[in-house]
């Protein structure tokens, strides 16, 4: 983990008001439990907000943190940082690979630039800047991805990104980040901006449930232990952690116990919380609003077969893209509630070796 030593320089009507209360075991960065809580709902608010608050953060105690924005910034919130900081904010228009190179020449020359627009262009459009220049150069760039998934709602298809982590994650040198919530997105905000080297964080654009608070950790390259549990572990990222939790407490009625497990980091992926829930549980569900191939639930499956090989399930858009709705609605069409994770988990624990 290269971390830098100083720096001047988010059947659901009836679940949507659920909140997963059973006492929970966080892990700590050394897997060690370090307190005992309830996770629940305390309201809602989009992750987006959460990277527009981190920057301003990072704005006030590194003077070399400066932000480019591409004409989108009170959707994608670089708007925070522009007010508070006017004289290292720069407007490149409509241009995405164009400020992926000038934020490549800014990292190289010490400074520590944020690029943020809709991860529809600043990972698809934007993939061979972000592979030549940010990643071959190993350039300390860090990219926000917004309107992340299908709960972008209206804007339709082409703006409802669901394959940048496929993209991302296969770059060398990125780092990609996923947080869960308003809370984790801010942390993780911050936690990029004090990090060398290239990143990625994908966020979204709706409200979605707050559940993580002050005290949670997060680590990049760490995943969290929201819930403990030994009969199958739910992998999950983004807003699909909170699905997860709705699903455990559902499957907690019928005597089943899931391990609920926050991969807010899908690279580099925290292999030894994975491992140890494929040994533990014996059978995994991975969720995510993002296509199945070559996601979370690829890289959870990637790590697994090498040493514990066990029965999976994968929840996520299968091979298909988005479209025009309100994001409830969407969710529930493209199967990506709690609804979907509770089938997984009972047809993945009928495979489960007895």
């Amino acid at each position: 983990m290269k971390q830098m030593s100083h720096l001047q320089n988010w059947e659901h009507k009836n679940m949507e008001t659920a909140t997963a209360t059973k006492e929970v075991t966080m892990a700590t960065t050394n897997g060690a439990t370090k307190h005992v809580t309830k996770m629940e709902m305390h309201g809602k608010k989009a992750t987006r907000f959460g990277f527009g608050e981190g920057l301003v953060t990072l704005g006030e105690r590194y003077d070399n943190v400066v932000v480019l924005g591409g004409d989108i910034t009170g959707s994608v919130m670089t708007s925070y940082f522009k007010e508070k900081f006017p004289d290292r904010f720069f407007s490149m228009g409509i241009m995405e690979a164009t400020a992926t190179l000038i934020a490549t020449g800014l990292a190289l020359s010490g400074k520590v630039p944020f690029f943020a627009s809709y991860g529809a262009f600043a990972a698809c459009r934007n993939t061979d800047m972000l592979r030549i220049s940010v990643c071959y150069n190993d350039a300390n760039v860090k990219i926000g991805g917004g309107h992340a998934g299908i709960s972008v709602g209206p804007d339709g298809a082409t703006h409802q990104v669901l394959e940048e982590i496929a993209i991302t994650r296969v770059l060398p040198n990125m780092t990609l980040i996923v947080p869960c919530d308003f809370l984790e997105a801010k942390k993780a905000t911050i936690a990029m901006g004090e990090f060398v080297g290239p990143c990625y964080i994908r966020f979204g654009r709706s409200d979605t449930p707050l559940f993580t608070t002050d005290d949670t950790p997060f680590v990049i390259g760490k995943a969290q232990v929201f819930r403990q549990g030994t009969d199958l572990a739910i992998c999950a990222c983004g807003p699909m952690v909170w699905e997860a939790l709705v699903a455990a407490e559902e499957l907690a009625k019928e005597g089943i116990e899931a391990r609920v497990i926050n991969v807010s980091t899908i690279k580099p992926l925290d292999k030894d919380t994975i491992m140890a829930a494929a040994r533990e549980c014996g059978a995994i569900v991975t969720a995510e609003e993002h296509q199945i191939t070559a996601g979370l639930g690829s890289a959870v499956a990637e790590t697994v077969v090498k040493e514990h090989p066990v029965p999976m399930e994968f929840v996520g858009v299968n091979d298909t893209f988005g479209g025009s709705g309100e994001p409830e609605e969407l969710m529930q069409l493209f199967g990506l509630t709690a609804k979907e994770i509770l089938a997984a988990a009972r047809k993945v624990l009928k495979r489960k070796a007895k």
